[in-house]
């Protein structure tokens, strides 16, 4: 699993997108698309690429880890800004397929609220108030990920079409 999300960019590059004087993260233009293309690219042709760890709370890289796909056909890039890049990893031959999960809004806000508490991301009150913005927003958001190329897909729709594209090396498989 390749956690797009690792390839926001740093709290205080001048690059990043801001609305009344604040980051706003929810913008691709926060997320550095081509290092995260890079990657991809190396783990599709190595079957390894180091890559970036992330801290939200932080704001920036951290640390870096190596990530092997130890022989897999198949890996997952996971991100909310995963659609931005389909076209382009389409068109290098990276890409296997792009699916946008299609949950329940109120399941998917409380458990990235109760995540995001957790891990002590970001003051209470900036969580919940980015969490309703975005339970808010989901509905927009799946439509640009499949204008940009990605299919709507429920949890186990997902995983059933991730299953069909793993080659058959095993004749009993």
């Amino acid at each position: 699993m390749l956690c797009l999300d690792d390839f926001y960019k740093e709290g205080d590059d001048p690059t990043l997108p801001r609305t009344n004087g604040v980051i706003d993260w929810e913008s691709p233009a926060a997320w550095d698309a081509s290092a995260a293309v890079q990657t991809i690219a190396q783990l599709v042709r190595d079957g390894k690429a180091e890559v970036p760890v992330y801290a939200i709370g932080a704001d920036r890289r951290v640390a870096t880890r190596v990530l092997d796909l130890a022989g897999s056909p198949l890996f997952i890039a996971e991100g909310i800004f995963a659609a931005e890049i389909v076209s382009e990893c389409q068109r290098a031959g990276l890409l296997a397929g792009a699916y946008a999960l299609r949950r329940p809004r109120g399941a998917t806000f409380l458990r990235r609220l109760v995540r995001d508490l957790a891990e002590r991301r970001k003051p209470a009150g900036v969580l919940l108030r980015r969490g309703l913005d975005l339970l808010r927003s989901e509905p927009r958001v799946l439509r640009r990920q499949t204008s940009l190329g990605c299919q709507p897909a429920r949890g186990g729709e997902f995983v059933r079409q991730i299953v069909a594209r793993v080659p058959k090396t095993d004749p009993r498989a």
